[in-house]
């Protein structure tokens, strides 16, 4: 599976960053961000975390310009991979954060939360923002031929949702409905996989019911992979489910294989799982663990899961 994405975490990825921690730079939504560093057994990592965000101020909303979803260059790499391997691999596009996360970095975290509960009519307008930019960048992924788009929305924290169901399905549930209703009629053939960290078993009943298909990433420490299987297999694909808070980063190689053998044993069983880490690999795991994954995935026979 070929994966390329194109959204907020992409213009990410595009502004131009400096060298310095924490010398502050600022996408092109004008949401700012300061790189910052950790350190592992393996030397030192960087990431990005937002420490601006342009409509903290709520007079700023109505008259704030998205980015273009129009601009040719970010569909180049898409149209390549496509052109070059969609009769050989399964070509994946995305559209990260493509609500209320992009919501939450152009207004602040908490700021956003406080809304939810405050001003209903101010969280519409809000939301709309990335709802019209992502849609158009999904669209036009659809367009270009890609088999599945991946949806993402984190809503899920390690013991609990971060909104309660109920406001959930108040303000994103029905723009996500909408939105993937507007890409079925572009292709009513196109997967739709939807991501969300965290345990979210609440909502996993009404992703079904908008019409999601692949359910990422299957954090395992939050939700039970078989309880998964058992209750939504019939409904759902699950793409991801090994474990990076553990057993990637602190267990051994062969705690590895042995997670990996599983879940190919357990929510894998008679399909339906698309398996991986839960999230990126990160600095702090060993590589002898990462090959561990790679290889046992790759290597096990189907035969002997049997």
């Amino acid at each position: 599976m070929l994966y390329s994405s194109v959204g907020f975490a992409k213009a990410k990825c595009m502004a131009e960053q400096p060298d310095e921690i924490g010398e502050v730079f600022a996408d092109e939504w004008g949401v700012e961000h300061a790189i910052a560093e950790y350190n592992t057994k393996f030397g030192k990592g960087r990431y990005i975390e937002i420490v601006g965000c342009p409509l903290a101020e709520d007079s700023a909303i109505d008259s704030y310009q998205a980015p273009d979803p129009h601009r040719p260059e970010l569909y180049t790499q898409v149209e390549r991979l496509v052109r070059r391997f969609k009769d050989e691999y399964w070509v994946t596009g995305g559209t990260p954060l493509t609500i209320l996360e992009t919501a939450f970095a152009l207004r602040g975290r908490e700021r956003l939360l406080m809304d939810l509960g405050t001003d209903h009519d101010l969280v519409e307008r809000l939301l709309k923002i990335p709802y019209d930019y992502h849609l158009v960048a999904a669209q036009k992924l659809i367009d270009l031929g890609v088999d599945m788009l991946r949806l993402a929305d984190d809503v899920g924290s390690q013991n609990a949702m971060m909104i309660s169901p109920h406001t959930w399905r108040r303000f994103p549930k029905p723009l996500m409905a909408e939105f993937i209703l507007t890409l079925r009629r572009v292709n009513p053939q196109v997967v739709i996989a939807y991501h969300s960290d965290g345990l979210i078993y609440s909502i996993i009943p009404d992703l079904i019911e908008i019409g999601v298909d692949v359910l990422n990433p299957i954090q395992p420490l939050c939700m039970d992979p078989e309880r998964l299987k058992r209750e939504y297999g019939e409904h759902l694909c699950f793409w991801g489910s090994l474990d990076v808070q553990y057993t990637l980063p602190c267990g051994t190689p062969e705690d590895v294989r042995k997670e990996v053998i599983t879940r190919l044993k357990t929510i894998g069983k008679d399909g339906g799982l698309i398996i991986g880490p839960s999230h990126m690999v990160q600095l702090d795991t060993p590589p002898e663990s990462f090959w561990a994954m790679v290889d046992t995935t790759m290597n096990t026979p189907y035969s002997s899961l049997r």
